[in-house]
Formats: structure tokens, C-alpha cells, sequence
């Protein structure tokens, strides 16, 4: 009998839903079981996002710098380009939609607040990290760098293997805990009476955020279709099967074979589709941006907390740098942004454990928009690579002529 594989979504979306309903009747005792499960979770995630930075940014900021020629240099500028256009776009997009949107019917009160007696754990373990967010930032910025510019092989494959390690973490321990984390988190929101306003602001934050990625494809095939002189309806259409497919798969690694040929059909040069449509489904996460930064104003706006330009800007400078090195699995790339959400913006536990559930709650739309925003850049790149030779071969010129 063939064994049946559920996904992570339907598993979060079977968690939020038992820990709502189990929050009505669940007694204390048993409600601090999982809060304790949770506390655990939580203090270990704690201690591991500085080492999930450093494992995983500084080995990809060695493998972008490393012998890496003019065409690999433009692509990684143009995919953060693009990354950093979609953290301001959905920036100023949700400050001006989320007053009215959102008003005052979801506000998130502590749970420390809504509650007569607040429950606590049985017990905590501490684990203190061993460094701080910023320092592994910078740590890794300057390893990476380092790596990048030494011939010396030893120091970059023990880092290769510290990112396997790290990904093995996150692959076997972190995402299958996940469930039970967010459960823990619903379970505790349901019984402080606060998840009427949780649930009415998720809705209303998925259909912003389906309308939002929408627009900024429109926007990147526009551009797209501006420097290559061809139709963007037109190059947005042919990349639709590469759309539909990330849907389903919510893998840009899975979606590669379709939007390489779907690329090759806007006229892309085919050596060029295979070098910039796989660099591009690691490096570029405009969709997964979006979502982040949309849900993270969100949750503080429930949260009353302050929401400022400067705060803002810098969190999407530094979420930029961070989804290069996110990992290529269901819900990898919020994992990476953890350490920002805490460090930047002052995220806690309930707000983590929320955080986590909306971004994954939509992560086909975000792979969607990702993998469908590499197609763009593959037309830009087609552009510059094409102007930088004056002259393009017969083959390419009927390549061209496909689309045009």
C-alpha cells in the first residue's frame, strides 16, 4: 500500500484548527503541557537562528563571489534589485490599505493581558545563544567575503559542511515540529478569546497579499518587457504554466524545468535560461519579500507595535540578503528571517508563532511569484547579455522573432 505524504500546509492549517477548538475545553493542566513543548521549541529556535545565519549566509555569499564572471554579478544585483523593489512596493502598499483594512477589530493583545490567571510552563530550559543576531550577520558577511577572494579550499568546505548540518536541522527537527508549535500558539490565543480577531485578520491578509503579487509581476514584466522592446502581456502569459506549477509543487527547485522552457519560449537564449532561471530560484524571492514583509506589519499593527519608514527600510535591506541564503524547503525562507523579526523589529514567541503560520499559510502564492519574477530577470539578462555582444546569432534571432 502506497503511503500517503501530506504536505506542511495541510498539517499547520490541521493545527491551527485543532488548537483553536481544543483551546475551549482543553483544562490548564494539559494546556501547560503544550507550553512547555512550546517554551523548548521557542528557546531552541533561539539558539539555533544565529547559527542557521552564519551556516547558511556565508557559504552562499562565497558561491556568488567566487569565480563568478560579469553575468553572475548582474543577475545577483538585478534579483536583489527586484527583492528590495518588492519589500518597499509591499511596504508602502499595506501602510496605506492596512488603517482601514484592519482598523481595530484585530488587535492582539498579550496573552499575559487577556487572560485572569496567565498560564505558564512547567519548566524552562535556558539556551542562551552563542552569539547575538547581528554579530552572526556580520560574521558571516565577513567570512563569506573572505571565502570569496582566497584560493584556500579548507575553511569554505568546512562551512559547506556546517550548511548541511544546518539544513539537516531545519529539515528534521524544525519544520516537523512546526505543527506542534503552531498548535501550542493556537491553543493559547484560543483560550485568552483573541482568535475571532486573529482568524478575520489572516483572511483579509492572504486576499492582500494574492492582489499584491499579482501586481508585482505586472510591474517586473513591464520592466521586463521595457528593456527587451517586447509585449509584457505577452511574456507574462508564457510564463503562466510556471506559475500554475509552483502552485502546486511550492518548490521553485521543482518549478525549474518549466519556467527554463517556459523562458526559452520569450525568446531567452537557452545557455542563458540554464545559467540565470536556477541561480535565480535560489537567490531571488521577491514573492517570499512580499509575504514577509506584509505579514510582519500585520501582526505589529495587531500588536500595537510601533511601525516607522527607518525601521522598516532597514529590515528589508537586511530580509534581502537573508532570502539568498533561505533554504529550499516549505517554509525555509521565514526560518532565515526569524533572527530579523526578533532582532529588528522586537518579534516574542506569540508573534514568531503567528508569523509562521501566515507565511506558510501562503507559501504557493509566494514560490508562485518567485518562480515566475525569475522569467523576468532571465528576459533582462537576455537584453544586457544580447547588447553587450552588439549582434546576436541567427539562432537567437529567430528566438527573438518567436516573441516579437
Amino acid at each position: 500500500m502506497k503511503k500517503i505524504k501530506v504536505g506542511l500546509l495541510p498539517k499547520i492549517i490541521v493545527a491551527i484548527i485543532l488548537g483553536i477548538v481544543c483551546g475551549f475545553f482543553f483544562p490548564d493542566w494539559l494546556v501547560r503541557i503544550f507550553l512547555t513543548i512550546n517554551g523548548l521549541f521557542s528557546n531552541f529556535l533561539g539558539f539555533i537562528i544565529p547559527l542557521l545565519i552564519l551556516g547558511l549566509v556565508a557559504p552562499g555569499i562565497a558561491d556568488l563571489g567566487k569565480g563568478a564572471g560579469r553575468l553572475l554579478l548582474i543577475t545577483a544585483l538585478l534579483a536583489y534589485g527586484f527583492t528590495l523593489f518588492s519589500g518597499f512596493f509591499t511596504y508602502f502598499a499595506c501602510e496605506l490599505s492596512y488603517p482601514w483594512l484592519l482598523g481595530d477589530a484585530g488587535e492582539l493583545k498579550p496573552i499575559e493581558a487577556s487572560t485572569a490567571v496567565p498560564l505558564a510552563p512547567y519548566f524552562t530550559v535556558m539556551m542562551p545563544p552563542l552569539m547575538d543576531v547581528m554579530s552572526s550577520l556580520v560574521l558571516a558577511f565577513t567570512l563569506g567575503l573572505g571565502m570569496s577572494v582566497i584560493n584556500g579550499a579548507t575553511l569554505k568546505g568546512a562551512m559547506e559542511d556546517f550548511k548541511d548540518i544546518i539544513n539537516k536541522v531545519i529539515v528534521t527537527v524544525i519544520i516537523p515540529l512546526l505543527p506542534l508549535y503552531i498548535f501550542g500558539i493556537f491553543l493559547n490565543i484560543s483560550g485568552s478569546g483573541q482568535v475571532s480577531g486573529v482568524l478575520g485578520v489572516f483572511v483579509k491578509i492572504i486576499v492582500v497579499i494574492f492582489f499584491l503579487t499579482i501586481v508585482l509581476l505586472f510591474i517586473q514584466f513591464f520592466i521586463a518587457g521595457f528593456v527587451s522592446k517586447k509585449n509584457p502581456f505577452r511574456l507574462f502569459r508564457n510564463m503562466l504554466p510556471a506559475y500554475m506549477t509552483a502552485l502546486g509543487t511550492q518548490s521553485s527547485a521543482a518549478t525549474i524545468p518549466v519556467t527554463l522552457e517556459q523562458s526559452i519560449k520569450n525568446g531567452v537564449n537557452r545557455e542563458l535560461a540554464a545559467f540565470v532561471i536556477p541561480l535565480c530560484a535560489t537567490i531571488h524571492l521577491s514573492g517570499s519579500t512580499m509575504k514577509i514583509v506584509a505579514c510582519a506589519m500585520a501582526i505589529m499593527l495587531m500588536s500595537s507595535m510601533p511601525i516607522s519608514f527607518g525601521m522598516m527600510a532597514g529590515f528589508i535591506f537586511m530580509l534581502g540578503i537573508a532570502m539568498v541564503a533561505a533554504p529550499g524547503v516549505p517554509g525555509g525562507a521565514i526560518m532565515a528571517a526569524l533572527g530579523l523579526l526578533q532582532s529588528m523589529l522586537g518579534f516574542d514567541e506569540t508573534a514568531q508563532g503567528l508569523m509562521i503560520a501566515l507565511y506558510i499559510a501562503m507559501d504557493s502564492f509566494g514560490t508562485a511569484c518567485n518562480v515566475t519574477g525569475d522569467g523576468a530577470i532571465a528576459v533582462i539578462m537576455d537584453r544586457i547579455n544580447r547588447n553587450s555582444k552588439h549582434v546576436g546569432t541567427r539562432e537567437e534571432l529567430e528566438e527573438v522573432a518567436v516573441i516579437e
